[in-house]
């Protein structure tokens, strides 16, 4: 584990956005994936009542399942909802904006409906790294699309578990999946969908099941002539899309 000159300065940028889109009535969204999982008869960590014993393998050799399934997840922090978008190809920067398109779409839309922008707080690295200029740019489309501000903040290295999503809903997702074994993606949502807390915390699942190209490099002149708007302080760790007529 490392440390950043810059730590405590992100973290006090970050609640300060955080204050100033609640006051504002603006969506404050904190985003990761979870792990992969794999499909098929494998052994999972928990324990559950059956009424027989359940055989599994006890390797979970990728050559033994019948696929995978990706959560890419959202948490509301006002509403304290969560949101699962489960993908069966690739943890890809796309994956990742195309799931941001539905949460919106499919949730935030609909209770935010004056909102002017939207704050998304994510880790520095996986398929929404700080350092890779196509999840810019595969954001900037979703903003165009979507013709809504995103506003990006990174946390800073090593603190990824500081993440809002990573403390207030993925543990309660793998509670209500514990034991159990992972056949289909259908029961992989069914499963996340029971997803709550006594606090008051819902789940909804989405299936997203195109197929995401890896490997895939940002347009030639994308850094010369990209909107994307970086903030004077950090602008390593914030930034924003405005969408494009």
């Amino acid at each position: 584990m490392g440390g950043h000159p810059d730590r405590n300065a992100q973290f006090e940028n970050i609640t300060q956005l955080k204050q100033d889109y609640l006051d504002a009535g603006n969506p404050v969204i904190s985003m990761d994936t979870k792990k992969k999982e794999l499909l098929g008869t494998f052994y999972r960590n928990g324990s559950l009542y059956t009424q027989a014993a359940i055989q599994t393998n006890d390797h979970d050799f990728p050559s033994s399942a019948t696929g995978s399934v990706i959560p890419h997840g959202f948490y509301d922090l006002k509403r304290n909802t969560g949101y699962i978008t489960l993908g069966t190809s690739h943890d890809t920067s796309e994956f990742a904006c195309d799931s941001l398109f539905q949460w919106w779409v499919n949730e935030g839309i609909i209770h935010y409906p004056k909102a002017k922008s939207l704050l998304i707080l994510c880790d520095g690295g996986g398929s929404n790294s700080s350092r890779h200029y196509i999840f810019k740019e595969d954001l900037q489309k979703t903003a165009n699309a979507l013709g809504l501000e995103i506003r990006i903040a990174h946390y800073p290295p090593y603190t990824s578990k500081y993440n809002p999503i990573e403390h207030r809903f993925f543990p309660h997702v793998t509670r209500a999946c514990e034991g159990v074994v992972f056949h289909s993606v259908e029961t992989v949502k069914t499963l996340i969908s029971r997803t709550s807390t006594s606090k008051g915390l819902t789940t909804i699942v989405h299936i997203l099941d195109k197929i995401y190209e890896t490997g895939r490099k940002y347009a030639a002149d994308f850094k010369e002539i990209m909107p994307i708007v970086f903030d004077t302080h950090l602008p390593k760790w914030n930034y924003r899309a405005i969408p494009q007529e």
